[in-house]
């Protein structure tokens, strides 16, 4: 079954921590085994990576009823039901999610922020909408920096495909530079310069030092357009023929499966790099974006407020 949402695990992280002390990575292990959660589940991490789905939302199914007094932590890292806790499940509840978390009144001042005044303001259609999503809040700000992206990366290519081939080869060049590659903007300008069907093909060096170096080609394609088996066999036997053995083919658009599997089998060494990989490394190195804002999450520090016994 799909992991379940953080509002779904509310009742079961309560019963388990109804008669003693838990710990969150304990029960990331319990729920899992409850939940029938395959391997795969269990170890599915936030776009973020620094964290498993599960554990996440875990952590917020007990942070919520933390503030609805219904769990309290006597000890670091540790948690166990209250009283208030304890009397809710005695009423054998078929679910605990926020809706009923807000008939707690220290619940509901925390999830509302400022309590509206008698008389006052209605409550914000943005918080009013929140207690109807699954997401814990991590995962609405992950999966909303996720679509920014996407729709940064869609621009990209779509600005790319709106310029010139050799608009095309400077942003090559740039992004190369960006990630090491050629030692400097002119010396890879000078290798990247042999313009060819609407792209790119050219070497750069894969040091500074010119050690060793890669080659490099470009189609500049239309998102409808795959590259496919013949284009990428064709630029491997140039590599055949200049005894190289590293290559990049670099699209706009995609590579056909058969491409993509020719490409696994060789004993060159080709990368294929298609247009949302492009869009990502260009976004990754800060090649024609540029930072728009800056937002910061901080945590509660446990160490500060650990006292030596």
């Amino acid at each position: 079954m799909p992991i379940p949402d953080y509002q779904s695990l509310m009742l079961p992280v309560l019963k388990l921590a109804a008669n003693a002390e838990r710990r969150v990575p304990e029960l990331d292990a319990e729920l899992a085994a409850q939940f029938g959660l395959t391997e795969e589940e269990k170890t599915r991490r936030l776009p973020s990576g620094k964290q498993t789905i599960l554990h996440n939302r875990v952590h917020w199914a007990k942070f919520y009823m933390t503030k609805a007094g219904l769990i309290a932590a006597p000890t670091r890292g540790r948690f166990i039901a209250t009283d208030l806790g304890r009397d809710l499940l005695a009423r054998d509840p078929p679910r605990i999610d926020v809706d009923l978390l807000l008939s707690y009144p220290s619940f509901k001042e925390f999830y509302r922020g400022n309590p509206v005044e008698e008389g006052g303001a209605a409550e914000s259609p943005i918080v009013a909408a929140v207690p109807t999503q699954v997401a814990t809040p991590e995962e609405q700000i992950e999966a909303a920096h996720q679509s920014l992206q996407s729709a940064l990366r869609a621009d990209l290519l779509q600005r790319i495909l709106q310029n010139t081939p050799a608009f095309f080869e400077q942003v090559i060049v740039d992004l190369l530079v960006a990630m090491g590659y050629g030692g400097t903007h002119r010396s890879a300008a000078e290798q990247l310069g042999r313009s060819g069907d609407g792209g790119v093909d050219g070497v750069i060096n894969e040091d500074r030092l010119g050690l060793d170096r890669v080659y490099v080609q470009a189609k500049r394609y239309a998102p409808a357009t795959s590259v496919g088996r013949p284009d990428v066999q064709a630029f491997v036997g140039s590599l055949v023929g200049f005894g190289a053995t590293k290559g990049v083919f670099v699209t706009t658009s995609t590579f056909s499966k058969q491409a993509i599997e020719y490409a696994q089998r060789l004993p060159q060494r080709v990368i294929l790099i298609d247009g949302l990989r492009l869009g990502d490394l260009m976004i990754e190195h800060d090649v024609g974006v540029r930072l728009s804002r800056t937002v910061q999450f901080k945590r509660l520090d446990e160490d500060f407020f650990a006292e030596e016994e």
